[in-house]
């Protein structure tokens, strides 16, 4: 099987296109990261890769929204490591700057993810992922959240 080895750790253009839409139409840095997100879901769910869990297939989705320009924050002291903290800076310099990818990397990590399983994006662990991340949110920021999702959705 011959990989096309520009495409590996880049996303679709459909996904940067929508993205793009997404900025366009004033939504958040993290709702226009979320079309990666789902992007890299659906990549592990056809098979092409695989991740080690819920949370890594997000995290790498988030890395490829930074790379491709996504102005989303880094994670606030506290709430990761400052190894992750480093990464999203590094990354997001990375994005603005349009370096290209190294191909030697791209190919060692792309071998290295399709040794991982695929179950780790199915409904039920997405569903334990999200519960587990909700539960460390306090009920006033939940109730705020919900409250500005309310408000800020389209009438359809």
């Amino acid at each position: 099987m011959q990989i096309d080895l520009k495409n590996i750790c880049m996303p679709d253009k459909s996904t940067i296109d929508k993205a793009e839409k997404d900025k366009k139409a004033g939504k958040s840095a993290s709702t226009q990261a979320g079309e990666f997100v789902h992007d890299e879901i659906e990549k592990i769910r056809s098979g092409e890769h695989g991740a080690r869990s819920a949370k890594q297939a997000i995290a790498i989705g988030l890395s490829e929204a930074r790379r491709a320009g996504v102005k989303l924050k880094q994670p606030k002291k506290g709430t990761s490591s400052e190894k992750t903290r480093t990464a999203a800076k590094r990354e997001s310099e990375k994005g603005e700057r349009h370096e290209p990818v190294s191909e030697k990397r791209s190919r060692a990590s792309l071998s290295a993810l399709k040794k991982e399983p695929t179950s780790t994006v199915s409904k039920s662990a997405l569903s334990k992922q999200t519960k587990s991340a909700a539960k460390r949110r306090t009920a006033a920021s939940r109730s705020a959240s919900a409250k500005k999702a309310a408000h800020t959705r389209q009438a359809h």
